[in-house]
């Protein structure tokens, strides 16, 4: 299993949310190129990095931000955040993004999607957030009626590497992982899947390792890391990453 520490970009800021809600931003480093350096000094093998002015405004918002983590780390990079077309696709896959997630655009637009993984093997990821399990877009601000599993299924065959599932009632909230949403909906849509939403300390990736699903690919951890609660090392050691 992978561990995807987070970078949420608000302003050019590192921060992380309380169920998306911007007012709730609380900043943890100025500095998000800085944050990155020490996410690799740490050992993981993959950053995950939202530009969540960009999830508001429907296009890339933090350019520079991004662009500055890029340069700072030899880590793989999986970008989500504003990305709604084929020209922001082709940009963020030329600027050295390993791999770019389409969320609200795998709503909207899904031959889109299907088109860009067709395009870009390995390369295309798909970002469902659900809230009471129907999916959430625009950074979180319209739901849907729209289930996660049925639209994960609109995406079976199309030549996506993952979706990112996160559960929006426990992102940053500190709840615990919704292990058994994740599961089921591994094991229905039959795509890899990484999850988000609520990770807490250690038992969350003991309770998703605990679903012995081959397609639960990994995890991402966000406001755990950084006030401490999870340690990577020992969180590293647990997946057997470092």
């Amino acid at each position: 299993m992978i561990l995807f520490p987070a970078i949420d970009l608000k302003d050019g800021a590192c921060v992380r949310l309380k169920r998306g809600e911007m007012e709730s931003a609380t900043v943890f480093n100025a500095d998000p190129a800085a944050q990155a350096r020490a996410f690799e000094a740490a050992g993981f093998a993959w950053l995950h990095v939202v530009d969540l002015n960009g999830a508001f405004e429907g296009r890339s918002a933090n350019a520079e931000a991004i662009k500055a983590i890029r340069t700072a780390i030899d880590l793989p990079i999986q970008l989500g955040g504003g990305i709604r077309d084929r020209a922001g696709i082709e940009f963020w896959l030329a600027a050295g993004i390993a791999r770019v997630i389409l969320g609200t655009a795998a709503l909207r637009d899904p031959e889109l999607v299907k088109d860009a993984a067709r395009a870009h093997p390995n390369r295309i990821a798909v970002g469902i957030d659900a809230r009471d399990g129907k999916v959430a877009v625009q950074g979180w601000a319209e739901t849907s009626e729209m289930t996660a599993t049925d639209l994960a299924l609109r995406f079976q065959d199309a030549g996506v590497v993952a979706i990112i599932f996160t559960d929006i009632a426990r992102d940053g909230m500190l709840q615990g992982v919704n292990a058994d949403a994740t599961d089921a909906l591994a094991r229905t849509a039959g795509i890899p899947v990484i999850a988000s939403g609520g990770v807490a300390g250690l038992d969350d990736i003991r309770a998703l390792a605990a679903k012995a699903n081959s397609n639960i690919l990994g995890v991402i951890i966000g406001r755990a890391l950084y006030d401490g609660r999870i340690d990577a090392k020992a969180a590293l050691a647990l997946v057997g990453d470092s």
